[in-house]
């Protein structure tokens, strides 16, 4: 498989937050399911911080700015950086919000990033992305370092600076590496499943495969049922993780914020993942999809919609 990465869960919880047994359980940590990760993950410098599954920059120092600042005024820090040539670099510039996403961690808190102790002064608060929400460009995405919410919030609100390079990109700030495929071309409809050429994932054609919004343990066990009954012909759907249906993000695109929306029947605003908070384990990782907002949800609340997928 391709991608998307894994979450790196390996644990199970239920509706009520409680340790349960993976096995039939439909969640992320008994399927386990994404690309895995290189080992190992990073490469340490003296300031900085390389993360192989992409070859990016870090700054060591996730800090470097001291306390934080508006959008335009990251924009200018790093800036600063780049002619000052800081650490002997001048391709410095926020991270773009599936790159700053990539650093999440769905096993820890506090911060909610992976192998944080490669890091130097993390904040457990909000960090700008490059990134503007197209639906409301006054605003910008910034991702919560302690939990690892992906929101969207006024560029004049106040956010940490963790900058990032790319030596092998020369690019404008704005640029979302949505696909490294044509839009027009990424996904494929056969009958009643669309495949992502992007990601090898097979997705149901209806996104909506319950008709109505339901709990969390209902999302699962309805994915049980398509697949006793061999729904289109599989036996091995699955409620997808927070990072596969975070893979449908168009950053440049809003209501619904999806990649290949010509291709889904009835795309609905808000999805289950199979992707347990463990910030909160009574709640679960879900997608909005208005913007492609990445938030929680109470998983005992009849409130999201079900979107099957398989691979």
């Amino acid at each position: 498989m391709k991608g998307p990465f894994q979450t790196g869960q390996n644990r199970c919880w239920n509706s009520t937050g409680d340790d349960t047994d993976c096995n039939d359980s439909g969640q992320d940590g008994e399927s386990r399911s994404g690309a895995p990760w290189p080992e190992p993950r990073f490469n340490i410098g003296q300031d900085t911080v390389t993360d192989c599954a992409v070859g990016l920059v870090w700054l060591k120092n996730a800090g470097l700015s001291d306390f934080p600042l508006s959008w335009q005024e990251a924009l200018d820090f790093v800036a600063d950086l780049n002619r000052k040539k800081f650490v002997g670099r001048d391709g410095w510039r926020l991270p773009r919000r599936r790159e700053l996403f990539l650093l999440v961690s769905h096993t820890r808190i506090n911060p909610a990033i992976v192998h944080a102790d490669l890091f130097e002064n993390i904040f457990n608060g909000y960090y700008w992305t490059g990134n503007t929400c197209a639906r409301l460009p006054d605003q910008a995405w910034y991702i919560h370092a302690g939990g690892g919410r992906v929101v969207r919030g006024m560029k004049h609100q106040s956010a940490m600076v963790w900058p990032v390079h790319d030596p092998d990109e020369k690019t404008n700030q704005e640029k979302t590496i949505e696909t490294s495929i044509d839009p027009d071309q990424r996904f494929q409809t056969k009958n009643s499943i669309v495949f992502d050429r992007e990601t090898e994932l097979q997705w149901m054609r209806n996104a909506d495969v319950t008709g109505r919004a339901v709990t969390w343990s209902q999302a699962l066990e309805k994915i049980h049922q398509l697949n006793r009954e061999q729904a289109d012909g599989f036996r091995d759907w699955r409620l997808p993780n927070i990072r596969e249906l975070e893979s449908l993000v168009a950053l440049s695109r809003h209501s619904p914020a999806i990649c290949g929306t010509d291709c889904f029947d009835r795309v609905q605003d808000f999805y289950w993942s199979s992707t347990t908070s463990v910030y909160e384990p009574a709640y679960a990782w879900a997608l909005y999809t208005r913007d492609g907002y990445i938030g929680v949800g109470h998983k005992a609340d009849a409130i999201f919609f079900v979107w099957p997928v398989r691979g």
